[in-house]
């Protein structure tokens, strides 16, 4: 069957949307057997099996499962529910996702339906588990007509099902914009991605500290730039704040791995705060090279983005000594006190060309400039834009993964971008848009270094619920860096 078909099993659905839709339409009914491997999207009403999804409310399935009385222990995933989820929510639509239940009967009965609520599923059926393939490549789009409050046999369940027949309509749009994002992919993974030495640190700094002293444990600013990152330790029992004045006296807390000014350093002391010191041993070396220059009286020239909270930490070492140099442009402009007497250190999260590019500016304009013997890039900021730069040169997108404010994962997007392939930063699967998957037959993938590898699993789970992939690792650098932890979270 032709890749991207929407299914309607009822006529009443298949009016719904015939006049809607530019993608295919096929009315199943209950029997089909030609549709199981092709992606395919079933589209239709179904009853909730909570009271938190109203009348009018999408449902799409994560995974879509035969009651045992049909096809004992039979459960299909759904790989690319996130993405379509995400495409529904944009779009103005409330969208709940879980499992879905197929039934061989109407449930009406509210016994029944909160049996099949307490195996976790959300949503009933009689169809969807019938045209589901084993290959994950069903979609199930389903408006809610009733739920426990509102059962079908109750005044008001022609509206209702208006009600829903009209949701339906109106997320046809998104149905055929999954339609033309199907089909058969290869996606190229940089290798390196996520997670560098100094997040993994910081990580495991936060979840020793709540073993150690329990919760709560407060963390200056976020860990490390990433929403989700900081949204399971603040499961665990971190608790993320501004500034160190909003942590009660005599608690423990955790300078983020980006680095602080030493006058954080002071405000903790002074409200008699445990300090566990998260900084990145690579950030931390920047400092040193600051203070030491500025020890000699020397101008430190930073290169790197004024309102990055590495910047502002490492600006701290020396306020008075340090001129932030966000790139190439100001590079041509800046003035020094004693262009005799004058150094440069960099943000470690920067493009590196641009970087480059900067630090021989102002050396050509200050023949005295003193710096590092190596630059203050880390590796694995180096090592994750080299393998960005070769999957963008033989793909037709670049996805990366991470959030909008870490600097590691927008120079990502920026260094694909520059070798002339559209890319996209997102911060998981659901953010990713099918209109930038049409046409786009092989996608490179990538990560920053403080996103958790497991939102890549998630994107390429996703992308093979559009149609069959095929995955292929690029780039042959191996990291094997690991840093120590503080005393304060190994000592007993």
């Amino acid at each position: 069957m032709t890749l991207g078909t929407v299914c309607t099993p009822l006529y009443v659905e298949w009016l719904a949307l015939r006049d809607k839709l530019t993608a295919p339409l096929v009315r199943t009914g209950r029997a089909t057997g030609t549709i199981r491997d092709d992606p395919v999207l079933v589209a239709g009403v179904a009853g909730a099996l909570t009271d938190q999804i109203a009348p009018g409310d999408l449902v799409v399935a994560t995974e879509i499962r035969h009651e045992p009385r049909i096809i004992p222990s039979r459960t299909v995933p759904s790989c690319a529910a996130e993405v379509v989820a995400g495409e529904l929510r944009r779009a103005g639509f409330t969208v709940h996702t879980g499992p879905l239940v197929t039934t061989d009967h109407v449930v009406d009965s509210a016994e029944e339906r909160r049996a099949l609520a307490a195996s976790g599923a959300i949503a009933v059926d009689t169809e969807s588990a019938l045209i589901a393939g084993d290959e994950g490549r069903c979609i199930v789009v389903r408006a809610i007509v009733d739920n426990l409050e509102q059962p079908l046999a109750r005044a008001g369940m022609p509206l209702r099902g208006i009600k829903a027949l009209a949701s339906l309509r109106r997320a046809a749009p998104v149905l055929d914009a999954w339609a033309a994002a199907t089909g058969d992919r290869e996606l190229l993974l940089a290798q390196p991605r996520s997670f560098c030495a100094g997040v993994e640190r910081a990580i495991e700094i936060v979840e020793r500290a709540l073993d150690r002293f329990g919760a709560p444990v407060y963390v200056r600013r976020q860990i490390v730039h990433n929403l989700h990152v900081v949204r399971g330790l603040e499961q665990r029992g971190a608790v993320f704040v501004e500034e160190v004045d909003e942590i009660p006296d005599g608690s423990v807390v955790v300078l983020a791995a980006h680095g602080v000014a030493p006058a954080v350093r002071t405000q903790a002391a002074e409200r008699r705060l445990q300090v566990v010191d998260a900084t990145c041993p690579l950030v931390s070396k920047v400092h040193h090279e600051v203070r030491r220059y500025a020890v000699r009286d020397s101008t430190v020239l930073l290169i790197g983005h004024p309102d990055h909270e590495e910047v502002i930490g490492t600006t701290g070492e020396a306020p008075d000594n340090v001129i932030v140099v966000p790139g190439p442009a100001e590079a041509e402009t800046v003035q020094v006190p004693d262009p005799a007497r004058v150094a440069y250190a960099m943000q470690t999260t920067l493009a590196v060309e641009e970087a480059a590019e900067t630090a021989a500016i102002l050396r050509r304009r200050f023949p005295a400039l003193a710096g590092p013997r190596k630059d203050d890039i880390c590796y694995a900021t180096s090592n994750r834009q080299a393998a960005v730069r070769e999957i963008a040169r033989q793909s037709d997108l670049v996805i990366v993964i991470g959030s909008q404010n870490s600097s590691n994962s927008l120079r990502l997007a920026e260094v694909a971008e520059a070798e002339g392939t559209r890319a996209v930063l997102v911060d998981d699967a659901a953010e990713v848009r099918l209109d930038w998957l049409i046409g786009a037959k092989r996608i490179g993938i990538s990560a920053g270094a403080s996103a958790p590898p497991a939102l890549v699993d998630n994107l390429v789970r996703n992308l093979s619920g559009l149609g069959s992939v095929t995955v292929t690792e690029s780039g042959a650098v191996t990291e094997d860096v690991r840093f120590s932890l503080p005393k304060e979270v190994t000592q007993q």
